[in-house]
């Protein structure tokens, strides 16, 4: 055989070999890169979802509140959101000892959670107190600007936002509502939480003492401890007075001791109109008031949009949208009250 054939044929062999191996090479080094990738990630799906830690700063009680919390949860879930799995409550519940809410928001500061929510104006004066940087939602807050935790419901600046209940304009509306209810009515007695209320009550005041004066009305304002003992001492005490009817402050403590003070209004006979219709739903005469269900929802919604990192100096407080007139005839019989029929034509809800 040609020497040199040969030799180009021993060359190109090789030259082929190098050619295959450096093919496997590439090959593998490829393999190794998909494998790599792959298992990336899996590993990435594979890390577990961050689970946000909301505080829950309240100054009544847990059972209470619970069907607030409720809706709140509800709205939750419809927007992707499950308690014990991508988000939990650390609750705290200051039993209607104002005093004791500003310790419970700096528990909760020193927990770190990511967002706190507040179910009023004291509890979220006590949060803002407490923290400058995680962001508060409030549920009801009455009046924020008065209160001084937002600069304007439109622009909030700072760290606050949340829903407003218009309570302050709504306790002037209920004791219309009563003036009308109520044959020669001359003295209400206004059951409040003891203390005032702090700058709550005060707002509540400012807006309620004028419109007694507009009514003739004389307005009894009653201190209240808020349990068994200090609401039957209340309770009492407007009797004493004489008065025709009784009010009670708006707030979560109140809210917390409704079916108590339903049962004492009705034990006394004493015509009463309450801030939430959960109040008639425990056997009450009448309520108006903003739909708080409908605030804890809207509440979830703010809640939602904060943990997906918006801020909430850029959402504003929007205030109450849906409100209630509900009357329980069966409880005006209690006490043998007759209701006027042209009042009975505005309630949104007639119990028979």
């Amino acid at each position: 055989m040609n020497k040199t054939f040969w030799n180009r044929f021993l060359d190109s062999s090789s030259h082929n070999r190098k050619s295959k191996i450096q093919n496997l090479k590439w090959a593998g080094l490829f393999a190794i890169v998909v494998a790599l990738t792959v298992c990336g990630a899996r590993a990435e799906a594979q890390q577990p979802a961050k689970v946000f830690r909301i505080g829950f700063l309240d100054n009544s009680s847990a059972s209470g509140n619970a069907p607030l919390l409720e809706a709140f949860r509800q709205e939750m879930r419809k927007l992707g959101w499950i308690e014990g799995k991508n988000f939990t409550f650390e609750y705290r519940f200051a039993e209607g000892k104002f005093d004791r809410l500003p310790d419970l928001a700096a528990d909760l500061v020193r927990l770190k959670v990511d967002l706190i929510m507040v179910s009023g104006g004291q509890p979220a004066l006590a949060a803002k107190s407490a923290t400058t940087t995680i962001p508060i939602v409030m549920a009801n807050a009455g009046d924020p600007v008065a209160f001084g935790l937002v600069a304007s419901l439109g622009r909030p600046g700072g760290n606050v936002t949340g829903l407003s209940s218009l309570v302050p304009e709504l306790n002037s509306k209920r004791l219309e509502i009563l003036y009308d209810a109520v044959p020669k009515l001359v003295r209400v007695g206004f059951l409040r939480p003891s203390g005032g209320g702090g700058p709550a009550g005060e707002a509540t005041m400012k807006e309620i003492r004028p419109a007694a004066l507009g009514l003739k009305i004389k307005l009894e304002e009653i201190d209240a401890q808020l349990d068994a003992k200090g609401l039957e001492s209340a309770f009492q005490t407007a009797k004493r007075k004489q008065v025709g009817a009784i009010m009670t402050a708006t707030g979560n403590p109140f809210f917390a001791e409704r079916k108590r003070i339903v049962e004492l209004a009705v034990k006394h006979r004493l015509p009463a109109i309450y801030p939430q219709k959960e109040f008639v739903d425990a056997g009450g005469l009448m309520s108006y008031g903003a739909d708080y269900e409908d605030l804890y929802r809207r509440t979830a919604v703010y809640v939602d949009k904060i943990l997906k990192g918006a801020k909430p100096a850029d959402l504003p407080v929007q205030q109450a949208t849906k409100f209630e007139f509900v009357i329980n005839l069966k409880a005006a019989k209690q006490i043998g009250l007759t209701i006027p029929v042209d009042l009975l034509a505005r309630a949104n809800k007639v119990i028979k």
